[in-house]
């Protein structure tokens, strides 16, 4: 059984004008996620533009969130470092709040390390916390291919996951072809975050998603994950398109602004994106507002 699956929203990091995190809107979200049928939630990644994040920061929106959701929905804390010393740093400061996993992403800066080096940045994180790890791999100039991932999968214990970012969905169907090598049939959890492509990723097998799409949509998220599970390729195919439709206008510049710009249009608050990042555009606004209500730009 795989570790992680289902629908597991990437939260949005809802900061005020002054770029201060307003814990209160960020623990109403998380209640409502929750009230929403989601099977986990993941803070300080992309979405939640973690890379702004100082440790304290993401401990706050860990413990809030861990908190809130009381036991219904595993906590994802999400770890975007440059260095080993790092992400160390930042795992410990949240390894006592009960969180499920750590996302992690590789370096993000300019600089690649080698394959091995890689590994032992993933299983140093999972060995010095005892806390599952998840590799997030979205990086441009640090991707792993599949077979890279497979082999840290396969060595390194407390390294349990992938989540597949970007838009190859070849790269998840890969993943999913070669664990079925590990040795000792170890249990891992492929997450799709090829947000335009969440109903052939879970037809492929995918075991769920991470993904900025469902934020801005979980109740259609959690409604297409449920849809297929059942086979239900009708309904699928429908839901499929309406989220098409909301990806197509939040995908642009700026994502966690568009996200948090989404949610507002459906009544939700997320609060302003951190500088530099400016809110979405007039356009933006505009394009998402008729994507979720069923109309093409």
């Amino acid at each position: 059984m795989s570790p992680f699956r289902g629908i597991i929203p990437p939260l949005v990091t809802p900061f005020d004008a002054e770029g201060r995190i307003d814990e209160a809107v960020h623990r109403r979200e998380v209640r409502h996620m929750v009230n929403c049928g989601v099977h986990g939630l993941a803070v300080g990644g992309s979405t939640g533009e973690g890379h702004t994040l100082s440790d304290g920061e993401v401990r706050l929106l860990t413990a809030a969130a861990v908190e809130e959701a009381a036991g219904r929905a595993p906590v994802i804390a999400g770890i975007i470092t440059n260095s080993t010393k790092q992400a160390l740093e930042r795992a410990r400061a949240v390894a006592d709040l009960r969180v499920a996993a750590f996302q992690v992403t590789p370096p993000h800066y300019l600089f690649r390390p080698d394959d091995d080096s890689l590994l032992r940045h993933f299983a140093a994180i999972a060995e010095a916390t005892g806390i599952p790890v998840i590799i997030y791999n979205v990086v441009p100039w640090c991707y792993l291919s599949p077979r890279t991932l497979c082999r840290i999968l396969a060595e390194a214990e407390g390294v349990v996951g992938v989540k597949q970012s970007a838009t190859d969905l070849k790269m998840v169907a890969d993943l999913l072809l070669l664990i079925q090598d590990l040795p000792g049939g170890k249990p891992v959890s492929i997450l799709s975050a090829v947000d335009a492509l969440l109903y052939p990723s879970f037809c492929l097998g995918a075991h769920g998603s991470v993904a900025a799409i469902l934020t801005a949509a979980p109740e259609l998220c959690v409604q297409l994950w449920e849809a297929v599970q059942v086979g239900d390729h009708r309904k699928s195919e429908v839901l499929h398109r309406q989220l098409l439709r909301i990806w197509n206008a939040i995908d642009g510049p700026n994502l966690p602004a568009n996200v948090k710009t989404a949610m507002r249009l459906q009544g939700r608050e997320g609060g302003f994106p951190r500088a530099p990042m400016p809110l979405s555009s007039p356009e933006q606004v505009k394009a998402i507002g008729d994507a979720l209500r069923g109309r093409d730009e």
